[in-house]
């Protein structure tokens, strides 16, 4: 793996504007806003399909998120400590163990930054190392979100600060540990998940 990868630059998914997609490729022709939230924006798209017929899709326009695994111990080490977050979400009917993760504070921010605050005031960590390990899409049957995964060496004591709505306790363990909750059904968190399995990846090629 290359450790010379470096995070996109800042994607706040600023509305499609009503074009015709050209020469009869696939594509939008036209985007009509629905409704415009805190969080997300939903609009009703008028598409151009492979085939050349055309449709109309929902979707979700996010600004996209970064989350961050931080280390507890050294990548070195060959079963490092972690720490999750055990989070109420009531979308999910309960709560679920996480990454840290968390939106862009303003447009522009850049995904590493997003990631170094969203570390902090969650996890209540500082990252010396941040290392970018790829970028997802997680859900594109509905909606452009996109989330970069990070992973946090070195970290040191940091202070949290939390939004009135998250509600948030640690969950440290050793990395095989969380390896086991997603093969038992513990952790079923999409993101969460990816930035697991692909952090192990990472930190074993390392230790080769």
């Amino acid at each position: 793996m290359d450790e010379r990868r470096r995070a996109p630059g800042p994607r706040n998914a600023p509305e499609p504007a009503a074009v015709t997609a050209p020469g009869g490729e696939p594509g939008l022709l036209a985007s009509r806003l629905v409704y415009d939230g805190r969080i997300v924006r939903l609009v009703l798209d008028t598409v151009r399909f492979p085939d050349g017929s055309t449709g109309e899709l929902e979707v979700v326009r996010h600004s996209g998120a970064a989350a961050v695994l931080p280390l507890l111990d050294e990548a070195a080490a060959s079963d490092p400590r972690i720490r999750l977050l055990r989070q109420y979400r009531h979308a999910a009917d309960g709560s679920l163990i996480e990454v840290p993760a968390g939106r862009p504070e303003r447009p522009g921010e850049a995904w590493e930054a997003c990631a170094r605050r969203e570390l902090e005031e969650e996890a209540g960590l500082v990252a010396e190392r941040l290392a970018f390990l790829t970028t997802i899409y997680t859900t594109p049957g509905f909606t452009d979100e996109r989330i970069h995964l990070f992973l946090a060496e070195r970290v040191s004591p940091g202070q949290t600060a939390r939004d009135d709505d998250e509600f948030i306790e640690f969950v440290d363990m050793p990395l095989s540990r969380a390896l086991e909750w997603i093969r038992d059904g513990q952790i079923v968190d999409a993101k969460t998940i990816c930035t697991l399995l692909y952090a192990s990846r990472y930190i074993l090629t390392r230790l080769r």
